[in-house]
Formats: structure tokens, sequence, C-alpha cells
């Protein structure tokens, strides 16, 4: 196996930035932080947009960044829903519900991969990422990947299931990892700023 390029050597470090702002964010919905990390995120956010503007030669290459780049598009996304929700005192998709029974908090879930939808059969780039966010994590886990037909199969049943059950809301999947279980979890959530709900 040859060494890997300069450029693949900045890809490891983009996705390792990124994967410190994703903790930072946890960290912050968590309420182990009091503000959310946006000296990071604004740093991240640049180092995106300078390697966007970078004429990638290489397919692979391009194909690598253009995963991680969509990955980072649906995490800002949920991580500023999450942060306006928190900031009007409203649940938002990082809330969890108390209970009475609770009497220490679970270990938070990593969570690999998040994406809203409105229409999969309209947003395949982004149905396709979450599929292979999911298969990989199933792999690394020693499983077999599922057919693709048959997982968008299943993400358009629970999109249509939750938007009869919420006319008007936009479904968000999760895949996370929790205490070594690789799970994909759906819930309906009111599209911009509007308020979530559990599915």
């Amino acid at each position: 196996m040859p060494p890997p390029s300069a450029f693949d050597r900045e890809l490891q470090a983009l996705a390792a930035q990124l994967r410190k702002v994703e903790a930072e964010y946890t960290m912050y919905f968590s309420g182990r932080t009091p503000r959310p990390p946006n000296e990071s995120r604004a740093a991240l956010d640049r180092a995106f947009k300078r390697y966007d503007r970078t004429l990638i030669e290489n397919a692979m290459a391009r194909f690598q960044f253009s995963t991680l780049q969509a990955r980072y598009s649906s995490f800002a996304e949920l991580w500023d829903r999450g942060v306006r929700a928190r900031e009007e005192g409203r649940g938002g998709p990082f809330h969890r519900p108390q209970t009475a029974a609770a009497a220490a908090p679970p270990a938070a879930a990593d969570v690999l991969h998040a994406a809203t939808f409105s229409d999969p059969v309209q947003e395949m780039d982004k149905l396709r990422d979450l599929y292979e966010s999911l298969m990989q994590a199933r792999r690394d886990d020693g499983h077999e990947a599922v057919p693709f037909h048959k997982f968008a199969s299943l993400v358009r049943e629970q999109v249509r299931t939750l938007q009869e059950r919420h006319p008007g809301d936009e479904v968000w999947f999760r895949v996370t990892r929790h205490e070594g279980k690789v799970s994909l979890t759906a819930r309906a959530v009111k599209p911009a700023a509007d308020e979530d709900r559990d599915a």
C-alpha cells in the first residue's frame, strides 16, 4: 500500500478537526460546557472553505472531501438548530427529556452521522451519505452491509410514517454507536427554527 499523500494527511487532519468540534458540541448540549464552541466551529468552517476553493485532481480525494463536507453540513444544520432551540428555551434536536426515575445520566451515544429529510427521493446525495455512514459502522463491527435499495425503502417508509403523524415536519435520522451497538434512529422535527417533536 503506498504511503498517504500530503493531501490525504490534510484530509485526515480535517476529519480529526471535525470530530473535535463534534465532541465539543456534544459537551455543550449535554450541559458540560456553558457555551457552544464558536471559535473551533469558525476555524473548521474556514478550513472547509479553503479546501472547497482548492482544485482536487484526484477523484478519490474529491470523493473523500465531498463526503466529509456533506457530514459537516449535516451537523452544522443540526448544531444551529440545537443552539437556537436552547437559547429560546425549547427542547431542540439534541434534547433528552428527563424522567423522575433517572438516577444518573446515561452515557452519551457517539453520533456518527446525522441528516434531515423532507423527501428522500429528491435528496439522494444525503440518503447515500447516510447509507455509507451506517454501513461503514456496521462493517467496523463485523456485520454485513444491507443493499442500498432496502435501506432506501426503509428510510422512505419512516419519513412517510412520521410525516403522516406530524404533517409539515422534516425527519431527522441519526447514526449512533452506544455501548458498542450501532443504531439508526428517526424523529420528526419542525423545519427551520420551529420546535421539534419526538417520533
